[in-house]
């Protein structure tokens, strides 16, 4: 049972840094958008800005999926799993968990190999930038990775103790 906490505690950590780094590649575009802004007023130029920016901002959006999961912000169409009775409501839940993790692990096999052939032959952003885009490429696995793990933990969750972890949204829950 301790190590079965010490775990939880450790995926709560995961989940928690990887939504600070979400956090802090926005104020990292915020940053580089300000930068720009800068120059273009003062007749500079600053390449690469507009890639970086995009870059942040796919390692934004994958490294915060796990903690918007957790936090219940994903997108969950309730209305059939309002319409069941709980014991359906439960194998519903089983049945898009079990769905999505395959998903997710699919996704991070093959994106784990894209950033392989991309490291492999030094492939490079097109743009002034020149990065070697398997760098972005790795925060997008890493994000991906943390999104499996999460759902594969609320799925065992869901399934060992009968509910999963998600945070219910209060909007979600009103009745109207």
């Amino acid at each position: 049972m301790a190590a079965a906490r010490a775990l939880r505690s450790i995926m709560d950590v995961i989940y928690r840094l990887a939504e600070i780094f979400a956090a802090l590649c926005m104020i990292a575009i915020l940053v580089l958008i300000v930068l720009q802004m800068l120059a273009r007023w003062s007749s500079e130029v600053f390449p690469g800005a507009p890639e970086y920016a995009a870059y942040f901002m796919a390692a934004a959006s994958f490294l915060g999926f796990a903690a918007a999961l957790n936090r219940g912000s994903h997108i969950r169409v309730s209305l059939l799993l309002n319409a069941v009775g709980p014991t359906m409501k439960r194998y519903v839940d089983i049945w898009c968990f079990t769905i999505a993790a395959a998903t997710i692990w699919y996704f991070c096999w093959h994106a784990r190999q894209f950033v392989f052939w991309s490291w492999k032959f030094n492939d490079i952003s097109q743009a002034q930038d020149k990065t070697a885009l398997w760098i972005p490429q790795s925060v997008m696995v890493i994000g991906g990775v943390i999104l499996a793990i999460a759902l594969t933990d609320h799925l065992l969750h869901l399934i060992f103790r009968g509910h999963h972890r998600i945070e219910h949204d209060n909007v979600e829950t009103q009745e109207v």
